[in-house]
Protein backbone atom coordinates (compact mmCIF):
# COMPACT_ATOMS: atom_id res chain seq x y z
CA UNK A 1 0.00 0.00 0.00
CA UNK A 2 1.37 3.46 -0.86
CA UNK A 3 2.51 5.66 2.06
CA UNK A 4 0.12 8.35 3.33
CA UNK A 5 1.26 11.95 3.50
CA UNK A 6 -1.19 12.78 6.27
CA UNK A 7 -2.71 9.81 8.11
CA UNK A 8 -5.94 10.33 10.01
CA UNK A 9 -6.16 10.00 13.76
CA UNK A 10 -7.92 6.66 13.29
CA UNK A 11 -5.13 5.36 11.05
CA UNK A 12 -2.53 6.52 13.57
CA UNK A 13 -4.49 4.78 16.32
CA UNK A 14 -4.41 1.48 14.44
CA UNK A 15 -0.64 1.73 14.16
CA UNK A 16 -0.38 2.66 17.83
CA UNK A 17 -2.38 -0.40 18.90
CA UNK A 18 -0.23 -2.68 16.73
CA UNK A 19 2.87 -1.20 18.35
CA UNK A 20 1.39 -1.76 21.82
CA UNK A 21 0.72 -5.41 20.98
CA UNK A 22 4.29 -5.79 19.74
CA UNK A 23 5.75 -4.20 22.86
CA UNK A 24 3.52 -6.34 25.10
CA UNK A 25 4.99 -9.39 23.33
CA UNK A 26 8.49 -8.15 24.13
CA UNK A 27 9.51 -7.87 20.49
CA UNK A 28 11.44 -5.12 18.73
CA UNK A 29 10.45 -3.62 15.40
CA UNK A 30 13.57 -5.22 13.92
CA UNK A 31 12.50 -8.64 15.22
CA UNK A 32 9.09 -8.33 13.59
CA UNK A 33 10.47 -6.88 10.36
CA UNK A 34 12.73 -9.92 10.06
CA UNK A 35 9.72 -12.21 10.64
CA UNK A 36 7.73 -10.39 7.94
CA UNK A 37 10.62 -10.17 5.51
CA UNK A 38 10.32 -6.39 5.78
CA UNK A 39 12.46 -3.55 7.13
CA UNK A 40 12.52 -1.56 10.36
CA UNK A 41 11.60 1.55 8.37
CA UNK A 42 8.51 -0.15 6.94
CA UNK A 43 7.54 -1.32 10.42
CA UNK A 44 7.93 2.25 11.68
CA UNK A 45 5.68 3.55 8.90
CA UNK A 46 3.02 0.94 9.67
CA UNK A 47 3.05 1.69 13.40
CA UNK A 48 2.86 5.44 12.70
CA UNK A 49 -0.17 5.04 10.42
CA UNK A 50 1.82 6.24 7.42
CA UNK A 51 1.60 2.86 5.72
CA UNK A 52 -1.65 0.96 5.41
CA UNK A 53 -2.05 -2.60 6.63
CA UNK A 54 -4.22 -5.40 5.27
CA UNK A 55 -6.57 -7.71 7.18
CA UNK A 56 -4.18 -10.60 6.55
CA UNK A 57 -1.26 -8.63 7.97
CA UNK A 58 -3.21 -7.58 11.09
CA UNK A 59 -4.15 -11.19 11.80
CA UNK A 60 -0.61 -12.37 11.06
CA UNK A 61 0.83 -9.85 13.49
CA UNK A 62 -1.76 -10.61 16.18
CA UNK A 63 -0.93 -14.31 15.98
CA UNK A 64 2.82 -13.58 16.12
CA UNK A 65 2.23 -11.39 19.18
CA UNK A 66 0.17 -14.23 20.75
CA UNK A 67 -2.80 -11.89 21.16
CA UNK A 68 -5.74 -14.06 22.22
CA UNK A 69 -8.30 -11.24 22.43
CA UNK A 70 -10.28 -12.03 19.30
CA UNK A 71 -12.68 -9.13 19.84
CA UNK A 72 -9.74 -6.73 19.79
CA UNK A 73 -8.25 -8.40 16.73
CA UNK A 74 -11.60 -8.14 14.94
CA UNK A 75 -11.87 -4.46 15.86
CA UNK A 76 -8.36 -3.80 14.56
CA UNK A 77 -9.22 -5.60 11.32
CA UNK A 78 -12.29 -3.38 10.98
CA UNK A 79 -10.11 -0.29 11.42
CA UNK A 80 -7.62 -1.55 8.84
CA UNK A 81 -10.24 -2.36 6.21
CA UNK A 82 -12.64 0.54 6.76
CA UNK A 83 -13.19 2.56 3.60
CA UNK A 84 -15.84 4.94 4.90
CA UNK A 85 -16.11 8.23 3.04
CA UNK A 86 -18.16 10.36 5.42
CA UNK A 87 -19.75 13.79 5.21
CA UNK A 88 -16.58 15.29 6.69
CA UNK A 89 -14.71 14.62 3.42
CA UNK A 90 -16.24 17.80 1.96
CA UNK A 91 -14.17 19.84 4.42
CA UNK A 92 -10.86 18.28 3.35
CA UNK A 93 -8.40 20.99 2.41
CA UNK A 94 -10.54 23.83 3.81
CA UNK A 95 -10.46 22.93 7.52
CA UNK A 96 -7.54 21.48 9.49
CA UNK A 97 -7.46 17.66 9.35
CA UNK A 98 -8.24 17.39 13.05
CA UNK A 99 -11.84 18.45 12.33
CA UNK A 100 -12.25 15.34 10.16
CA UNK A 101 -10.58 13.24 12.86
CA UNK A 102 -13.20 14.37 15.38
CA UNK A 103 -16.10 13.62 13.03
CA UNK A 104 -14.66 10.21 12.17
CA UNK A 105 -14.23 9.37 15.85
CA UNK A 106 -17.87 10.22 16.54
CA UNK A 107 -19.04 8.31 13.47
CA UNK A 108 -17.41 5.08 14.65
CA UNK A 109 -18.25 5.49 18.36
CA UNK A 110 -20.44 2.91 20.09
CA UNK A 111 -21.39 5.53 22.69
CA UNK A 112 -20.53 9.16 23.44
CA UNK A 113 -20.22 10.91 26.78
CA UNK A 114 -19.65 14.62 27.38
CA UNK A 115 -18.70 16.67 30.41
CA UNK A 116 -19.22 20.41 29.96
CA UNK A 117 -18.32 23.00 32.60
CA UNK A 118 -17.80 26.15 30.52
CA UNK A 119 -19.62 25.94 27.18
CA UNK A 120 -22.44 23.88 25.72
CA UNK A 121 -20.81 20.82 24.10
CA UNK A 122 -20.16 21.17 20.38
CA UNK A 123 -22.64 18.41 19.52
CA UNK A 124 -25.43 20.33 21.28
CA UNK A 125 -24.68 23.89 20.14
CA UNK A 126 -27.01 25.93 17.96
CA UNK A 127 -25.57 27.74 14.95
CA UNK A 128 -25.60 31.15 16.65
CA UNK A 129 -24.05 29.75 19.81
CA UNK A 130 -21.25 28.03 17.85
CA UNK A 131 -20.70 31.17 15.78
CA UNK A 132 -20.32 33.28 18.92
CA UNK A 133 -17.81 30.84 20.44
CA UNK A 134 -15.64 30.67 17.32
CA UNK A 135 -15.76 34.43 16.81
CA UNK A 136 -14.71 35.09 20.41
CA UNK A 137 -11.85 32.60 20.53
CA UNK A 138 -10.64 33.05 16.95
CA UNK A 139 -11.13 36.75 16.12
CA UNK A 140 -8.53 36.49 13.36
CA UNK A 141 -10.73 34.18 11.29
CA UNK A 142 -12.53 35.59 8.28
CA UNK A 143 -16.30 35.29 8.31
CA UNK A 144 -16.17 32.56 5.67
CA UNK A 145 -13.76 30.55 7.83
CA UNK A 146 -16.02 30.90 10.85
CA UNK A 147 -19.00 29.74 8.80
CA UNK A 148 -17.12 26.64 7.63
CA UNK A 149 -16.44 25.72 11.24
CA UNK A 150 -20.04 26.32 12.21
CA UNK A 151 -21.24 24.17 9.29
CA UNK A 152 -18.91 21.38 10.35
CA UNK A 153 -20.11 21.58 13.95
CA UNK A 154 -23.75 21.43 12.87
CA UNK A 155 -23.03 18.46 10.59
CA UNK A 156 -21.63 16.53 13.55
CA UNK A 157 -25.13 16.42 15.03
CA UNK A 158 -25.99 13.50 12.73
CA UNK A 159 -24.71 11.11 15.40
CA UNK A 160 -27.39 12.33 17.81
CA UNK A 161 -30.07 10.68 15.71
CA UNK A 162 -28.60 7.20 16.05
CA UNK A 163 -30.15 5.10 18.79
CA UNK A 164 -27.24 2.66 18.49
CA UNK A 165 -24.88 5.43 19.66
CA UNK A 166 -26.26 6.65 23.00
CA UNK A 167 -25.08 10.11 23.97
CA UNK A 168 -24.90 11.41 27.55
CA UNK A 169 -23.89 14.96 28.45
CA UNK A 170 -23.31 16.23 31.99
CA UNK A 171 -23.68 20.02 32.11
CA UNK A 172 -22.54 22.18 34.99
CA UNK A 173 -24.90 25.11 35.64
CA UNK A 174 -22.48 27.79 34.29
CA UNK A 175 -22.85 26.11 30.89
CA UNK A 176 -26.55 26.93 30.97
CA UNK A 177 -26.23 30.44 32.36
CA UNK A 178 -23.27 31.85 30.42
CA UNK A 179 -24.37 34.09 27.55
CA UNK A 180 -21.80 33.67 24.82
CA UNK A 181 -23.79 36.15 22.71
CA UNK A 182 -27.07 37.76 23.88
CA UNK A 183 -30.27 36.83 25.68
CA UNK A 184 -31.98 35.65 22.48
CA UNK A 185 -29.15 33.26 21.58
CA UNK A 186 -29.08 31.96 25.15
CA UNK A 187 -32.83 31.29 25.18
CA UNK A 188 -32.72 29.55 21.81
CA UNK A 189 -29.85 27.39 23.01
CA UNK A 190 -31.72 26.30 26.13
CA UNK A 191 -34.84 25.56 24.06
CA UNK A 192 -32.68 23.47 21.73
CA UNK A 193 -31.29 21.49 24.68
CA UNK A 194 -34.83 20.77 25.85
CA UNK A 195 -35.82 19.56 22.39
CA UNK A 196 -32.71 17.39 22.07
CA UNK A 197 -33.35 15.83 25.47
CA UNK A 198 -36.46 14.22 23.93
CA UNK A 199 -34.41 12.57 21.18
CA UNK A 200 -33.90 8.80 21.36
CA UNK A 201 -30.52 7.97 22.83
CA UNK A 202 -29.82 11.48 24.15
CA UNK A 203 -29.49 11.97 27.92
CA UNK A 204 -28.78 15.33 29.54
CA UNK A 205 -27.83 15.64 33.20
CA UNK A 206 -27.31 18.92 35.08
CA UNK A 207 -25.05 19.71 38.02
CA UNK A 208 -26.56 22.71 39.86
CA UNK A 209 -24.38 25.34 41.54
CA UNK A 210 -25.47 24.24 44.99
CA UNK A 211 -24.63 20.54 44.68
CA UNK A 212 -22.11 19.19 47.17
CA UNK A 213 -19.05 17.23 46.15
CA UNK A 214 -18.27 18.72 42.74
CA UNK A 215 -14.75 20.09 42.23
CA UNK A 216 -14.52 19.38 38.52
CA UNK A 217 -14.62 22.86 37.05
CA UNK A 218 -11.88 21.86 34.57
CA UNK A 219 -13.35 18.48 33.70
CA UNK A 220 -14.32 19.27 30.08
CA UNK A 221 -14.30 15.98 28.19
CA UNK A 222 -15.79 13.94 25.40
CA UNK A 223 -15.40 10.19 25.66
CA UNK A 224 -16.07 7.91 22.69
CA UNK A 225 -16.58 4.19 23.08
CA UNK A 226 -14.75 1.86 20.72
CA UNK A 227 -15.83 -1.59 19.55
CA UNK A 228 -13.85 -2.86 22.53
CA UNK A 229 -12.87 -0.80 25.60
CA UNK A 230 -9.19 -0.89 24.58
CA UNK A 231 -10.14 1.23 21.55
CA UNK A 232 -12.05 3.90 23.46
CA UNK A 233 -10.89 7.48 22.87
CA UNK A 234 -11.03 10.52 25.11
CA UNK A 235 -10.60 14.07 23.88
CA UNK A 236 -10.84 17.66 24.96
CA UNK A 237 -13.03 19.75 22.66
CA UNK A 238 -11.88 23.36 22.31
CA UNK A 239 -12.47 26.16 19.79
CA UNK A 240 -9.00 25.34 18.45
CA UNK A 241 -9.88 21.70 17.84
CA UNK A 242 -9.72 18.45 19.78
CA UNK A 243 -6.81 16.86 21.62
CA UNK A 244 -7.04 13.06 21.61
CA UNK A 245 -6.03 10.67 24.39
CA UNK A 246 -5.84 6.90 24.03
CA UNK A 247 -3.19 5.59 26.44
CA UNK A 248 -4.67 2.92 28.75
CA UNK A 249 -3.89 4.92 31.90
CA UNK A 250 -5.50 8.03 30.39
CA UNK A 251 -8.63 6.15 29.40
CA UNK A 252 -8.95 4.60 32.85
CA UNK A 253 -8.64 8.04 34.44
CA UNK A 254 -11.17 9.60 32.05
CA UNK A 255 -13.71 6.81 32.61
CA UNK A 256 -13.38 7.32 36.35
CA UNK A 257 -13.69 11.09 35.92
CA UNK A 258 -16.93 10.79 33.96
CA UNK A 259 -18.53 8.48 36.51
CA UNK A 260 -17.40 10.73 39.36
CA UNK A 261 -18.88 13.82 37.71
CA UNK A 262 -22.08 12.10 36.59
CA UNK A 263 -22.49 10.74 40.09
CA UNK A 264 -23.30 14.18 41.52
CA UNK A 265 -25.60 15.26 38.66
CA UNK A 266 -29.39 15.35 38.65
CA UNK A 267 -31.30 12.55 36.98
CA UNK A 268 -32.57 13.27 33.43
CA UNK A 269 -36.13 14.33 34.39
CA UNK A 270 -35.07 16.81 37.13
CA UNK A 271 -32.33 18.03 34.79
CA UNK A 272 -34.88 18.80 32.10
CA UNK A 273 -36.99 20.69 34.66
CA UNK A 274 -33.91 22.64 35.73
CA UNK A 275 -33.13 23.68 32.14
CA UNK A 276 -36.77 24.63 31.59
CA UNK A 277 -36.73 26.84 34.70
CA UNK A 278 -33.57 28.62 33.55
CA UNK A 279 -35.10 29.18 30.11
CA UNK A 280 -38.16 30.78 31.67
CA UNK A 281 -35.90 33.17 33.60
CA UNK A 282 -34.61 34.51 30.29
Amino acid sequence: MPPRSQPTERQVRLGTELRRLREAAGLTARDVARFLGSTSAQMSHMEAGIAGVSEQRVRQLAAHYTCTDQELVGALVAMATDRTRGWWEKFAGVLPPIFADLAEMEHHATFLRDIATAHVPGLLQTEDYARAVYTYWRPELRRSEVELRVEHRMSRKVVLGREETPYTAVLHEPVLRTRVADRSVARTQLDSLLALSDSPGVTLRVIPFDVDGFAGASAELIYAGGRVPTLDTAQRDTPYGPAFMDAPAQLKAMRALFHRVAGVSLDPAPSRDYIHRLAKEL
